[in-house]
C-alpha cells in the first residue's frame, strides 16, 4: 500500500468569523461546481462525476501514466496517491520518493483527527479545488 488514510482533517470548521466562513463556503461551492462540470464533460461524456471519481483522476494525474488500464488494486493505490497528495499541503503527508515503477510514495507526518462525514467531504472538495488552482486549471 502506498499510504494509509482516513478522510479526517484538523481544525476544520472552527472559524470564529461566521460571515467569512459563509463567503468561503459559497466560493468553494462555485469552484466545485465549475470543476465537476468541466471534468465531467472531459471524462464522463457529461455525466456528473462524483467525488471519488475526481480523487481517482488526481491519482492518475500524479502518477502520470495516462494511457494505460489499471487493475483493481492499482485503482485503489491511485486513490491513495491522490489523497496523500491532496492532504500534503495540510501537513498530514510528506512526499518521499518515486519507486522503480514511477509510483509516488508518501510518509505520514501527522495523524488525522476524526471529523464528521460532512466535514470530511467539504475538506476533500476544498483540497481538490486547491489542487486544481495550483495546477492553474481555473481562469
Amino acid at each position: 500500500m502506498i499510504c494509509t488514510f482516513e478522510f479526517n482533517f484538523r481544525n476544520y470548521g472552527k472559524s470564529s468569523n461566521f460571515k467569512c466562513e459563509l463567503a468561503r463556503d459559497e466560493l468553494l461551492k462555485e469552484y466545485w461546481k465549475e470543476l465537476v462540470e468541466r471534468l465531467s464533460e472531459l471524462f464522463a461524456d457529461g455525466d456528473r462525476l462524483e467525488l471519488d471519481a475526481i480523487i481517482y483522476l488526481v491519482g492518475v494525474q500524479e502518477l502520470g501514466q495516462y494511457h494505460r488500464s489499471f487493475k483493481k488494486d492499482e485503482k485503489l493505490n491511485l486513490m491513495h496517491i491522490a489523497i496523500c497528495r491532496l492532504l500534503e499541503p495540510y501537513g498530514y503527508y510528506r512526499f518521499e520518493y518515486y519507486d522503480e515503477d514511477g509510483w509516488p510514495h508518501y510518509e505520514v507526518e501527522e495523524e488525522l483527527p476524526p471529523l464528521k462525514a460532512g466535514e470530511q467531504t467539504v475538506l476533500m472538495k476544498e483540497a481538490i479545488v486547491n489542487y486544481f488552482k495550483e495546477k492553474k486549471y481555473f481562469d
